[in-house]
């Protein structure tokens, strides 16, 4: 496979040219990648308007994912934003009020779209014991669309979620086609599904639209994302898929970023599916071992080793942190959940050295203080306006009665606890304080 963005760029840095151009660094190196960091200079083609290698390496990513895919250098972020768009813009476009049927655990990027976008929502709430996970069964969404006074344009899920759980997108999928409704899914965490032995990928189990981020499991620069638009989504989704990413993104896209992505479909075109394979068993043993030790694991997403830490007899935060003592570096913890994400960029020798770490620990009592359960709280305005009214900053002690004005959480994993415009109850304020969140901005009275 040709990498027609990456050849570009490095012609024009061995020609050595008096860069009258952005960005400001001329190509002298500071970092060590300024000679291939460039802008829109003739032949380097322009992002939101591809027609040339940009375009070309476009359509090779599209062919890998079996699906008209479009790049992001500003993360799935950028890409979900952009489908909430096409979604909202459809919904118009056949007459309809947008409504979008989602459950409460989606990235906080969505609820700044809702802000944006101006679209209505209705939460699917589950029995899950964390607002990190909601779990979705075909049965009651079949239930909840026959039974809707509004028909939603769209039922959105966020598929793996951050802990790892896997929903059921095909069903998922077919219960949306049965009710006329498009199915747009959160992949961020799981581009490399569409390459394991029997694709997981969204788009193959007959989601519209989704997005990946390719930098969260590929070996792609911080940034890189995709947007999918399946073969069989309304046309106007891929008319409308460049309008919508350069809707919400920098007009100064990262040429490194576009490099990297370019690159990567050479990567996975070689032998990655391979290597997958052999990564996923590899990992998939280890996971044998911990679970034979003693450790209980979120048992689901194959390059993702999330532990139920207090079944082991430590927080989140005391694994964290043998960890981090041993030189071993994890992708979140809480006082529940430690996460671990791996790649097939991690030598056996990494993979090794966490068994031998994990397994060293002694297993202790379990702790049985278990995570406040979500509750469904008081929607007093719309995320919108809860989002652009005058907001002050208060203690959590100090919130009874407030209403949330903006997301309360950092990523990771920037799932919101209580959604903007929802009156905070006595429930919310144990959660804010369990999950360490001293401070919130609500509504101004």
């Amino acid at each position: 496979m040709d990498t027609p963005i990456l050849d570009f760029v490095n012609e024009y840095a061995n020609r050595n040219a008096v860069r009258l151009h952005v960005p400001g660094h001329k190509g002298v190196n500071i970092l060590g990648v300024e000679r291939l960091d460039v802008t829109e200079i003739d032949g380097a083609d322009s992002l939101y308007h591809a027609n040339g290698i940009i375009e070309k390496s476009e359509l090779n990513a599209s062919a890998l994912f079996s699906s008209h895919t479009f790049y992001s250098t500003e993360g799935s972020s950028l890409s979900i934003r952009a489908m909430l768009y096409l979604a909202v813009k459809y919904a118009k476009s056949k007459g309809q009020q947008p409504l979008i049927l989602a459950p409460r655990n989606v990235h906080k990027t969505f609820i700044s779209a809702a802000a944006l976008l101006d679209f209505e929502i209705q939460w699917i709430y589950s029995h899950s014991t964390d607002y990190l996970s909601c779990k979705i069964d075909t049965f009651t969404l079949n239930e909840t669309l026959k039974n809707a006074m509004q028909k939603p344009v769209a039922v959105y899920i966020t598929s793996p979620d951050y802990l790892g759980n896997l929903l059921d997108v095909k069903g998922i999928a077919n219960v949306c086609k049965a009710h006329g409704v498009l199915l747009l899914v959160d992949n961020a965490h799981g581009a490399y599904t569409k390459f394991l032995p029997q694709s997981m990928h969204p788009i193959d189990l007959g989601a519209d639209v989704c997005c990946d981020s390719a930098h969260k499991t590929l070996p792609t620069l911080t940034g890189g994302a995709y947007l999918h638009i399946s073969y069989n989504a309304p046309a106007e989704f891929k008319q409308n898929a460049r309008d919508a990413l350069a809707l919400f993104g920098s007009t100064s896209p990262s040429y490194l970023i576009l490099q990297s992505l370019d690159y990567t479909n050479k990567y996975i075109s070689l032998d990655y599916k391979n290597k997958l394979s052999k990564t996923v068993k590899k990992i998939e043993f280890l996971k044998i071992r911990l679970i034979s030790n003693g450790y209980s694991l979120i048992y689901s997403e194959p390059l993702k080793i999330t532990l139920r830490t207090k079944e082991y007899g430590y927080t989140g935060y005391e694994i964290n942190e043998f960890l981090q003592k041993n030189d071993i570096v994890c992708e979140f913890y809480d006082p529940d959940y430690l996460v671990l994400m791996l790649s097939c960029e991690n030598l056996d020798g990494d993979i090794d050295k966490l068994a031998n770490v994990l397994l060293s620990l002694p297993k202790k009592e379990p702790i049985l203080v278990a995570p406040p359960k979500p509750t469904i709280l008081k929607r007093k305005t719309s995320i919108r306006n809860a989002m652009l009214c005058p907001s002050e900053t208060i203690n959590v002690n100090d919130s009874l009665g407030r209403i949330l004005a903006s997301p309360s959480v950092s990523c990771p994993p920037a799932v919101p606890i209580v959604m903007c415009g929802e009156e905070i109850d006595k429930d919310a304020i144990k959660s804010f304080q369990y999950y360490g969140i001293k401070n919130i901005n609500v509504v101004k009275k």
